[in-house]
């Protein structure tokens, strides 16, 4: 096991990790190492850094890649004196081989062939498994049976009756409901189904109203996270149904699904992706992932060295992964059935590493060194360059990483307020100097419960706009990636164009300025008594709740909500703001509801309702009403072991309803993330598609009523007293109001090449060249443009950080053509 205090190996320190000249010692000690270890792989290894990859065979370098993947994995634990943990993570990958193999060549290969639904339909269960606890001489898990097909099948001959008793209670498992429900956390018995796509998530349908079904029900409570991700076994799982096609160099999941071509034909030529049933460009990873390779070294066990691969491209990999990204699953190579859930493995990958004593440490050091990188495996050394980035949401947090490793200074500026971290972990004091910081032995010293941490304004949309299903403990991990640089400074509370202007930026010294300032403006649409009170934006709404911190129990913050709730759209941020004010609402009535027995008991209850007009008191008694049940469902729960089931109650009251205006598989939150619909319907959300919203009813006081929709030509009006509209976003072009000479074009701004041209940007998130910059000045300093603010790349998280990866080597060639400034980055101050 790791010591307590971090002592590394090779006559390394800790400041050598965060310090070019140590990093440097450190690639000669892996070097070394590898040389000792393996001379001949050593020597490919030496001669692929001094080379392109264009060099190479087309899959050399993957192969390369993966055959270094032990060695890396070894000096990592020598390196962090961590040798017995590693070697306990490899074991449990061991010890979990079995249901993988059984699963391939017993399951799939001889139950599912040899018996069919009919045929296990009157199978005695129990006594089945009472036979087999027998057999085993244990208690009957699908790991122990597994183990135990293994051998059966090893001497087949003479376990024939046992094997075949296998196959039917196999069988059983997969194909039937009783089957599927007892084994549902089973991967040995989860196999793959075909895709339909139209009926991508499991609903229950009366008319035009949505909604899950109850066997899928999952009870929420609160604002914790609500998907701590993968198990290690159903990671493994995925990362073995995937085929390793970067061997056949059909890894499509990375580089994009392209089009087959015709041969004999005069046809002009193919788009270059595939689109899938719903008309999307099958363009893969944003960021080109190495994905393939991470799943192969994955499943040998080898999971610092998948992390190692997945940081190649990645580095901000805790900012990607389950429950935020999955351009990869829609571009896998399996169209047909189910896709390989990449996401959940490179996450629970980052997460077996940060689990290690000095996870953090290692994961930090392979974003500023990686033995994987040929082309660049630690940072350049200083440029003199100084990048103002502005925003520090995940392009721009991005972006800043790259910018450091290509040799440049970066200043990031953010509008929030950014909440300082200790100096003891992040370098940086209170009062903004740099100072000395510790090692991180245990991840869980980082970590705060999501409903109880304080908001730290560093983020963008992955601090204000992504709900609790993604851990936000990663974004301080994030933070501490880049402020722990001495290259790196961070300030929050400046508005671009307004506190600090384009003109100022490049008399203080930046070389050049990259916006990363996200979306613009909700799109608002026309709808009769749309400022009514009880009706405002979603993104206000999910804003407002973040932010503020108006869920937490302690919080004053005002956000009232009152039943029923619709929400009109169908993105994905329509979707979040069902889920989330679905479980706001028992905790604001709750609070309500306590709050007012405390001050009754205070102040009497005659004084306190009467600081209430009659109106007002309507809503108070609602309020208590709800409240109270909301606390005695609480206690009734607690006496019968059982989790308090709020989603009954808030549907009992009125429920959260979401409203499209077209069938549910068109709406954009289904067709390309048909996973977060499914797991808005299991918390009780309502779907009412093929609804147009017509104009808000509303009572004598203002106060919204109801939504009057029509569907199928029939108008009719749905009771709603709050009223969430999420129907996209605009453009971030709001900078032009403070600096007029930037040029819009179309609705957004308009870009330009190297040279100064204007250009049309490709409508595409892997454009054959992006065009990132959107201005460039006499004296060669340039602005650039990335993430949602761009044509390219906007729309979710992973798009915005591969515009960043893409474009960070165009901010490079334009200021190597400028002149560096003089501004030395100590004394900046604003």
């Amino acid at each position: 096991m790791a010591s307590d205090s971090l002592e590394l190996a090779f006559d390394l320190t800790f400041d050598d990790l965060y310090d070019r000249q140590g990093l440097l010692k450190l690639d000669q000690a892996f070097l070394t190492f590898l040389q000792e270890c393996n001379p001949e792989l050593s020597a490919r290894y030496h001669h692929q850094r001094l080379l392109t990859p264009q060099t190479l065979s087309q899959n050399a370098p993957s192969d390369l890649i993966v055959e270094l993947a032990p060695y890396v994995e070894d000096f990592l634990g020598e390196l962090f004196n961590i040798k017995a943990d590693i070697q306990e993570l490899q074991k449990s990958h061991t010890r979990l081989a079995p249901l993988f193999t059984v699963k391939r060549q017993f399951v799939q290969r001889h139950a599912l062939r040899a018996y069919k639904l009919d045929d296990v339909q009157d199978l005695d269960v129990q006594a089945s498994r009472h036979t087999f606890e027998k057999l085993m001489g244990a208690p009957f898990t699908a790991l122990a049976f597994a183990h135990h097909i293994q051998a059966w099948m090893s001497q087949s001959e003479d376990n024939q009756k046992s094997l075949d008793l296998a196959a039917r209670y196999a069988a059983w498992a997969v194909l039937t409901s009783d089957g599927q429900v007892f084994h549902k956390h089973d991967t040995l018995f989860h196999i793959p189904h075909k895709l339909d796509f139209l009926n991508l998530v499991e609903i229950h349908r009366e008319g035009h109203t949505v909604q899950g079904l109850e066997k899928n029900q999952r009870l929420r409570e609160g604002f914790a996270l609500t998907d701590g991700g993968f198990s290690s076994e159903k990671a493994l799982d995925q990362a073995h149904y995937c085929i390793w096609c970067h061997h056949q160099g059909k890894d499509s999941c990375s580089k994009g699904l392209k089009p087959t071509p015709k041969a004999n034909t005069t046809e002009t030529a193919p788009d270059r992706f595939q689109k899938n049933a719903f008309g999307l460009n099958l363009t893969g990873c944003p960021l080109d992932e190495k994905i393939s390779e991470m799943n192969e070294v994955k499943a040998q066990g080898y999971t610092l060295a998948a992390l190692a691969i997945i940081t190649l491209d990645n580095p901000m990999a805790a900012a990607t992964g389950h429950r935020i990204c999955n351009d990869c699953m829609k571009s896998c190579i399996f169209q047909k059935q189910e896709p390989v859930d990449i996401p959940g493995v490179e996450s629970q990958a980052l997460r077996d590493v940060l689990n290690l004593p000095w996870g953090f440490e290692i994961y930090s050091l392979l974003t500023r060194w990686n033995p994987l990188n040929f082309a660049r495996p630690l940072p350049m050394a200083d440029s003199g360059y100084k990048v103002l980035v502005v925003g520090m949401g995940p392009a721009g947090f991005t972006l800043a990483h790259h910018l450091m490793n290509d040799g440049h200074t970066v200043v990031g500026i953010d509008g929030l307020k950014i909440e300082p971290l200790p100096g003891i972990i992040s370098g940086v004091d209170a009062f903004g100097n740099r100072c000395s910081f510790d090692p991180i032995r245990d991840i869980e010293t980082l970590k705060e419960s999501l409903d109880q941490r304080i908001n730290g304004g560093f983020g963008g949309v992955a601090e204000y706009g992504i709900t609790v299903r993604w851990d936000k403990n990663f974004l301080k991990m994030i933070r501490l990636l880049l402020e722990r640089r001495s290259q790196f400074t961070l300030l929050g509370g400046i508005r671009f164009g307004g506190t600090l202007t384009i003109e100022q930026a490049y008399e203080r010294g930046f070389d050049h300025i990259a916006l990363c300032m996200g979306a613009g403006s909700p799109t608002l649409i026309p709808l009769k008594n749309g400022l009514a009170r009880g009706v405002r934006q979603a993104s206000d709404f999910l804003m407002a709740l973040q932010l503020t911190g108006a869920a937490k129990v302690d919080s004053l913050a005002n956000l009232q909500v009152h039943l029923p709730v619709v929400v009109i759209g169908g993105g994905l941020t329509a979707i979040d703001t069902a889920t989330e004010v679905m479980a706001y609402y028992p905790v604001q009535v709750e609070k309500f509801y306590r709050r007012y027995e405390e001050l009754k008991g205070h102040l009497g209850e005659k004084t306190l309702r009467g600081q209430w007009s009659p109106q007002e008191l309507v809503g108070v008694d609602e309020f208590l009403t709800h409240g109270h049940a909301i606390v005695q469902e609480r206690e009734d729960a607690g006496r019968c072991g059982r989790s308090p089931n709020f989603s009954k109650l808030v549907r009992s009251w009125g429920g959260v309803s979401l409203v499209y205006r077209r069938d549910l598989t068109q709406s954009p939150s289904y067709t390309l993330n048909h996973e977060e619909v499914a797991k808005a319907l299991e918390e009780g959300i309502y779907i009412m598609d093929q609804a147009t919203p017509l104009g808000v009813e509303i009572d004598e006081t203002g106060q919204a009523k109801g939504l009057e929709i029509q569907t199928d030509g029939i108008t009719q009006v749905l009771p709603a007293r709050t009223i969430l509209v999420a129907a996209g976003t605009k453009p971030n072009t709001n900078l032009s109001y403070d600096e007029p000479g930037l040029v819009i074009s179309g609705r957004t701004f308009r870009a330009v090449d190297e040279e100064g041209s204007p250009v049309e940007p490709e409508r595409l998130a892997k454009p054959e060249n992006p065009q990132v910059l959107m201005s460039l000045n006499e004296k060669g300093k340039a602005l650039s443009f990335f993430g949602d603010m761009h044509p390219s790349f906007a729309g979710n998280v992973v798009k915005a950080m591969g515009s960043a990866k893409q474009g960070y080597p165009v901010i490079s060639r334009i200021l190597k053509k400028s002149r560096s400034s003089d501004m030395d980055m100590l004394d900046f101050q604003m």
